[in-house]
């Protein structure tokens, strides 16, 4: 059965390669859902219709109409890859003010496997906040791939968006997560173990 993954981007250098990603996504054997931050859709306006193509599936950017179906299959796992540091302290502090955060922070509680990777340089890394943001994300079960493990961050106009590690941010869902519906859930829709 084909698992389905919805890759949610921000904008961030990377981005600017989200074809890259969703190639490779489709390579291990997801089904790839694009989901992109209003400002990342910008950056993708003239070229939205290729990635439609790409990926068999509307690119979502916005939240549905209240009358509108959802055009999405269920989501067996989630990667928030690029995270830029606003989305990651926006999410961190419990802000969904967009589809791409709202998504994300419903479906970690929801059970599903999430897995994200930033891309921002070591002095927006150096903000506070940014520490904080990730531990209450990782409190939530997200495997935040930062640091010796996932990206470290580039000293300030060194970034090279072209060599963002996808594959290891692909890697990290099926380690431990890449199978759907990993964790039961109850009625509610809250994990049975309760974390």
């Amino acid at each position: 059965m084909t698992r389905a993954l919805y890759l949610i981007a921000c904008a961030a250098g990377p981005t600017e390669h989200i074809d890259t990603a969703v190639r490779k996504a489709q390579a291990a054997g997801w089904d790839t859902c694009l989901v992109l931050t209003p400002s990342a859709a910008r950056w993708w306006a003239d070229r939205l219709g290729d990635l439609e193509a790409l990926t068999g599936h509307p690119v979502r950017s916005e939240y549905r109409m209240p009358w509108e179906r959802d055009a999405l299959p269920k989501a067996d796992a989630m990667l928030v890859a690029p995270l830029s540091c606003s989305s990651l302290n926006k999410w961190g502090a419990g802000i969904s003010d967009t589809l791409a955060l709202g998504l994300v922070s419903e479906g970690v509680h929801l059970g599903v496997p999430v897995a994200a990777m930033p891309y921002f340089n070591q002095a927006q890394g150096a903000q506070p906040a940014v520490a904080r943001s990730i531990a209450a994300l990782r409190e939530q079960r997200v495997r935040v791939l930062y640091g010796p493990d996932g990206y470290q961050p580039h000293p300030p106009k060194q970034g090279n968006p072209a060599a963002f590690p996808w594959a290891t941010a692909l890697a990290a869902l099926s380690d431990d997560q890449g199978s759907p519906h990993a964790k039961e859930t109850s009625p509610n829709g809250v994990p049975a173990d309760g974390r």
